[in-house]
């Protein structure tokens, strides 16, 4: 029986190293879906689960999108929702319940308030609570929330980028109103000038809270008591060694093992070129990379790893990072991009060390719309832009790469016009389709013909062209291009219907 005992035992653990091994073997992003929004760009994504059912939040300027979200990463729009004063852009938005009632806070940007939306039962959103900014709260260009349950309330911590900087803490009321508990002012020790990335891990009944200082290059530890107050334990500097930090940007973390670690990135200053917004102009451009920090007994963070931009990495302006999956030993990252226009995949070992896997470049910068959601055993990023052309918000599947060695792409767009438009003003389509080409290098070639069948199934088509494209990358590229969107938007009013479809083929 022991013998029994012991085969099954050792079977079960080879069957668990192979799941593991798996888990981060060949992962690729593949792009599911994308959707029209009604704000003015996409800036932060975020999702929930409420009864089953699966939601997306996108929030840009003047609005927040609802869509449903099911497991082949389908967005159906539900409704659109103005945000106070028709500001914005909605910031930091988190969703979470709070003794029964789900709650979806944003941060409105510049209209400086924090909003407290009820989620209704279809998704939906209704207003029920408003918090303005003061001198003491630090509410101003509000960019960063977080949600910190404690045993007996939950707290909602609050991180901006104004004048006077600093970190906030308020306790979240049974019907999401929210009572101020401390403020804590920003200073030469502390990193809480524009807090972008919050994350907490709590360890033996303890609560801390891990913040990022986007001006003040660094990331600062906060022990979190049970009333809502905080208090610093240490503060991670950037340095030209062992971290980087300037213009830190999203903060998360994982536990892995009996191991607690914050993973931390950064757009690095040098990226803007607005002049007067960076504060302190005195910084070192020493790089791209993402810095690993392991917590500590007491909480406390200690520099502990680096992956660096390289050649065979996409790392360059990291916005967002989110946890794709964490098996305890093992966690899958993605890292979203502003300057890479890409999804960088990752694997974080149960040592803290970061390896690359594979990007997706997506066709269109990523600011803070990034968000991984998981649906039964399906991983799916939702991802939005910035871009004022862009308007969309697109999901991506996480799922074993597809060998695409020695193919190319074939992408088929079949069209027909409107009665009343005009041979002129096809002429000019036919001609901007054409142009694409010279506009967008990632279309290895661009064909077209006028239809010539005779059987009668063309469905009144009359314009065909085919795109090649020679891997998934010059894809999104082409879809989300400025010259494709402006196509688009150009040629839409005479176009009567359209047919895409793609394929592989052999070279």
């Amino acid at each position: 029986m022991n013998k029994v005992k012991t085969f099954f035992l050792t079977l079960t653990l080879i069957i668990a190293q192979v799941c593991i091994a798996q888990i981060s073997k060949d992962l690729m992003l593949y792009r599911q879906d994308f959707k029209n929004i009604s704000a003015k760009n996409t800036v932060t994504v975020t999702s929930y689960e409420k009864n089953g059912n699966h939601y997306a939040y996108v929030g840009g300027f003047g609005a927040i999108d609802v869509y449903s979200l099911d497991k082949n990463g389908i967005l159906t729009p539900i409704s659109a929702h103005e945000l106070y004063k028709q500001k914005g852009p909605a910031r930091g938005m988190v969703a979470d319940r709070i003794n029964g009632t789900d709650f979806l806070f944003v941060a409105n940007k510049y209209g400086n308030v924090i909003e407290t939306f009820k989620i209704l039962d279809n998704g939906a959103l209704k207003r029920v609570a408003l918090v303005e900014d003061t001198d003491e709260t630090y509410l101003g260009v509000a960019i960063t929330l977080q949600v910190v349950h404690m045993k007996n309330a939950s707290y909602l911590f609050i991180g901006g980028l104004e004048e006077t900087p600093g970190l906030s803490s308020f306790k979240i009321e049974d019907d999401g109103k929210l009572t101020h508990v401390q403020s804590m002012k920003d200073n030469e020790t502390i990193h809480t000038d524009g807090v972008i990335g919050m994350y907490t891990h709590s360890i033996k009944g303890k609560t801390y809270l891990y913040t990022g200082g986007f001006q003040d290059n660094g990331v600062s530890s906060f022990r979190v008591h049970e009333n809502g107050t905080f208090k610093n334990i240490n503060n991670i500097s950037d340095n030209t060694s062992d971290r980087y930090l300037t213009g830190t940007y999203p903060v998360t973390g994982a536990k892995l093992g009996d191991n607690y670690y914050i993973i931390v990135g950064h757009r690095h200053h040098k990226y803007y070129k607005r002049k007067g917004f960076i504060k302190k102009t005195d910084y070192v451009y020493h790089g791209d990379a993402i810095t690993v920090l392991k917590v500590n007994k007491k909480g406390a963070l200690e520099p502990h790893s680096l992956l660096k931009d390289n050649e065979i990495t996409k790392l360059q302006g990291q916005t967002r990072i989110e946890i794709v999956s964490n098996n305890g030993e093992e966690a899958i990252i993605a890292v979203g991009t502003r300057d890479d226009e890409a999804i960088q995949l990752c694997k974080l070992s149960k040592e803290g060390n970061l390896t690359p896997i594979n990007y997706l470049e997506t066709g269109f910068s990523i600011y803070y719309g990034l968000r991984a959601h998981k649906i039964e055993d399906t991983n799916l990023l939702i991802a939005g832009s910035f871009r004022f052309d862009f308007g969309k918000v697109a999901t991506y599947k996480v799922a074993p790469k597809i060998d695409r060695n020695g193919k190319i792409l074939k992408h088929i767009v079949n069209l027909k016009y409107k009665e009343d438009a005009t041979q002129e003003q096809i002429d000019e389509a036919v001609k901007l389709f054409l142009d694409l080409k010279t506009k967008i290098p990632e279309i290895a070639n661009i064909e077209w013909g006028l239809n010539d069948s005779t059987e009668g199934h063309s469905e009144g088509f009359t314009h065909c062209f085919t795109l090649t494209f020679n891997d998934e990358h010059a894809r999104e590229i082409y879809l989300f291009h400025k010259a494709h969107l402006d196509l688009v938007s150009k040629v839409g009013p005479i176009i009567g219907g359209v047919l895409v479809m793609d394929y592989w083929t052999e070279k």
